[in-house]
Formats: C-alpha cells, sequence, structure tokens
C-alpha cells in the first residue's frame, strides 16, 4: 500500500482528519512532526502533505517560520525528485513561503499570500465558496488528476489567502493555476462573494511547472464526507445533501473526496 506523510508543525490542527481522509481513500498516512526528518527519510513516503493550522502562531507571517525548517528541505528535495506534495491552507502558505510554487526559481519567493482584501471586508473567514479547475492542471497535477471539470464546492478557512505576484510575472503565472474560484454554475468569479479574498485571477490553487506539487486554500479534508456539506450550498451539491437519505449522506463521498482519489489514482490504488 501506497504511503502519504502528513507533516506536523507546532501550531497546525488539521493533521488528524487528513491523514484519515488518506486512509480512506486506500493511503497508508502517518504523522510526521516537524523534527522527526529521520524518521521520514527512513520510512521514504510516496506523498506529502502540510496540512492546515496556524504553524508557529503565523509569526512574522503565515507559513514563513516553517518554511525554514529542515524538514522542508527535505520535502523540497522529494518534490524535485517528482514525489506528490500538497499544501492545504496553511500548508499552501508553506508552499509558498519555500519557494515551491510556483517555483519558477526553486527556493526563492516568487509570490505572496496576502491578507484577504474585498470590498467592505477584510481579515479571517470561514466559508463555502465553488472552484472550477484549469484543464491543463487536471492533465498534469495529481491531485487533481480524477476531477471532470465541472464546479465544485470546498470550504475555505483563512485569513491569508490572497495569491498576489509582481505585476511583470502575472502572464507566467497563469500556466501554473490549478483551480479558480467560480459561480456555482462554472462562470469566473467576479469578484466578492464568489471570489472571497480578492485573490488575483480567481486562483484558489497554484501549481509549480511539474504539477506534481499542488498549493491550495480550501479545505478537501473537511468536505471528504457528503454529510460535511451544508444543505444550503447552492448548486449540485447542495442539492445531492438535501435530497439523499440519512444512509446515503452518511455512507456517500463529498466534493473533496476527488482531490484524494487522484492521489490513489496515481499512486496506484485499485
Amino acid at each position: 500500500m501506497p504511503c502519504a506523510a502528513v507533516i506536523r508543525f507546532p501550531g497546525s490542527n488539521c493533521e488528524f482528519e487528513t491523514a484519515r481522509v488518506l486512509r480512506n481513500s486506500g493511503i497508508d498516512s502517518r504523522i510526521y512532526n516537524w523534527n522527526e526528518i529521520a524518521r521520514l527519510s527512513d520510512n521514504k513516503p510516496d506523498a506529502y502533505v502540510l496540512p492546515g493550522g496556524f504553524s508557529f502562531q503565523d509569526r512574522i507571517r503565515a507559513g514563513v517560520i516553517a518554511s525554514r525548517e529542515s524538514i522542508m528541505d527535505y520535502v523540497f528535495e522529494e518534490a524535485m525528485n517528482g514525489k506528490p506534495v500538497l499544501g492545504i491552507c496553511n500548508g499552501a502558505q508553506v508552499l509558498i513561503e519555500s519557494g515551491l510554487v510556483p517555483g519558477w526559481k526553486p527556493g526563492s519567493i516568487q509570490g505572496a499570500l496576502a491578507g484577504n482584501l474585498v470590498s467592505g471586508r477584510s481579515g479571517y473567514l470561514s466559508r463555502w465558496i465553488y472552484l472550477k479547475p484549469e484543464k491543463e492542471a487536471v492533465a498534469k497535477c495529481p491531485w487533481l488528476s480524477a476531477l471532470d471539470g465541472d464546479a465544485f464546492p470546498l470550504p475555505i478557512a483563512h485569513a491569508e489567502g490572497r495569491f498576489v505576484f509582481q505585476e511583470e510575472d502575472m502572464d507566467k503565472v497563469k500556466s501554473h493555476i490549478g483551480l479558480t474560484y467560480c459561480t456555482p454554475e462554472g462562470s469566473a468569479a467576479d469578484g466578492w462573494p464568489d471570489n472571497p479574498n480578492g485573490s488575483v485571477l480567481n486562483i484558489a490553487a497554484l501549481m509549480n511547472a511539474e504539477g506534481n506539487v499542488l498549493a491550495m486554500m480550501p479545505h478537501p479534508e473537511r468536505s471528504y464526507h457528503l454529510w460535511q456539506v451544508p444543505p444550503d450550498v447552492r448548486g449540485f451539491w447542495g442539492d445531492k445533501r438535501r435530497n439523499s437519505s440519512l444512509k446515503d449522506i452518511e455512507e456517500q463521498p463529498g466534493p473533496g473526496a476527488i482531490i484524494f482519489k487522484g492521489l490513489a489514482k496515481y499512486l496506484g490504488v485499485k
């Protein structure tokens, strides 16, 4: 059975549910503390996940201290060797700060996840939003490979999720987009509320050029089961939640399961 490592930093708070949904997807998963590099190296996982939370209390800025930890040097090398790496929310911030994403110059910071900023509001936001994958990303990114191109909902919970880049890099970043914020019908978001944080180009997830590293702000591990989908979510998934029997609600997968299904397929899980 393939194995995935979930890297826990001081302040991570989503490691257990992330490990659980990986196991539910047919992938053995183990949680490794940020200072367990030797144990990680001995076990040689097939994939890596940096979970959500507030690593090192978001001091200085979100993700920056974790990105300087020695364990990230190991993850960096594994990513350069083609291993799949996923950063969720705070994990995405760590990947941006480490230079793995977008990765034009691996090891140097080429973008930022700035504070949420939309007309009339700023700061922390927790709600459900809709996403749409880019066709090129589905073709090259293991984490997105099981998506069919339709819009799907996931929850967000962050205060610093606004992707920003230098103006001269805006065209270059387009080929690295994995997921964008959209309407429930799949049209591009036109500002708030469909784009919840002001992210440029409606970016919700960004990958490296090879596609094996993905930094995403929404939380797929919090929507792995249908029962986790609120009945008032707009579109197909809200309708499915409302119209399903209690047994189906308990047993059927939610929209977040497709992210982990993609990895399982990539790793050869039957």
